[in-house]
């Protein structure tokens, strides 16, 4: 199967994801703030590869039915992923830490798996096409930002108690619960109960 530059760059995310997730996991192996900056480091590149893949497949109309499957699911892969790796270590940053990030977690996946379980029955229904919406990618883009802060603070700022993590995981956790609604208030007569 031959790629064009956008899926290699899909894909090139998908290879990335356990790389960083590895580097949160097991921070002993080089030392808590080399291991936090590498893996801040991945998340970034994989992160960018997000953005570069959907501009250039638009711009010179390299969309595929590949890319289509893949890209969104690399997106929830790469969130999901450094989820699961900082709930790995969450315990480290005290009991009270560890059950917020664990609730904020499950809502972050509850509302992940809502919509992609909803994409999946309306494009059922026709030509009807879930796009993504600005709070979409707002939620994107406050998540990507809130798993920086939460690589970082514990080891670059550990007298702040947390409280950035708190505060960029709450806002992510709002954004996400409420763009998730959003798109369910958007589609909701797509998802006919009596059918």
């Amino acid at each position: 199967m031959k790629l064009n530059l956008p899926n290699k760059l899909t894909l090139l995310r998908v290879i990335m994801i356990p790389f960083f997730m590895f580097f949160i996991i097991f921070p002993e192996l080089l030392g808590s703030v080399a291991s936090a900056i590498i893996a801040t480091a991945l998340f970034i590149l994989t992160a960018l590869t997000d953005m570069l893949d959907g501009k250039i497949a638009r711009k010179y109309n390299l969309i595929t039915n590949f890319g289509k499957f893949l890209d969104p699911l690399a997106d929830k892969v790469m969130i999901l992923g450094g989820f699961i790796a900082l709930l790995c270590v969450a315990s480290e940053r005290g009991v009270a830490y560890t059950k917020f990030f664990a609730v904020s977690f499950f809502l972050i996946l509850l509302r992940e798996l809502a919509v992609t379980s909803m994409r999946l029955v309306v494009s059922d229904c026709g030509n009807v096409v879930v796009a993504a919406n600005w709070m979409g990618k707002c939620k994107t883009v406050l998540q990507t930002v809130t798993m920086v802060v939460l690589i970082l603070e514990p080891v670059i700022l550990p007298d702040f108690n947390n409280i950035l993590s708190y505060v960029f995981l709450g806002a992510s956790v709002v954004l996400t619960v409420w763009s998730g609604i959003n798109y369910f208030v958007a589609y909701w007569p797509y998802l006919d109960p009596t059918k």
